[in-house]
């Protein structure tokens, strides 16, 4: 399920998955098919991780490479629950085809 709700982004940030919705920040990005794919992509990783895990490691993930990188936006940027789904946004069938666990194969490996 998709809603809209601006205030809750500030800066560049555009959309957020917190299982089972998708939140964008305007009703016009709803017809973004990379975005909407990126953040399905997110849905699959807090699926497989029965999602509170998810939440927890991946901000576990956001505080150590906030550290090793002294830059938060670079920590994001890092994330590997992030480089796989920014990697993939755009293979229209990505999910169908996706293993399980897929972000793992990003977590060590840096851009």
């Amino acid at each position: 399920m998709i809603l809209v709700f601006k205030h809750l982004f500030y800066r560049n940030y555009v959309g957020l998955s917190l299982w089972p919705f998708i939140i964008l920040k305007t009703h016009t990005l709803k017809k973004d098919k990379e975005l909407i794919n990126h953040e399905k992509i997110h849905l699959r990783q807090q699926q497989e991780l029965l999602i509170l895990p998810f939440y927890v490691l991946y901000v576990l993930e956001w505080v150590v490479r906030s550290l090793l990188y002294l830059d938060t936006y670079k920590a994001y940027q890092n994330l590997s629950f992030e480089r796989e789904a920014y990697r993939n946004e755009g293979t229209s069938d990505y999910l169908k085809n996706r293993r399980p666990f897929s972000f793992m194969k990003y977590l060590f490996h840096n851009k």
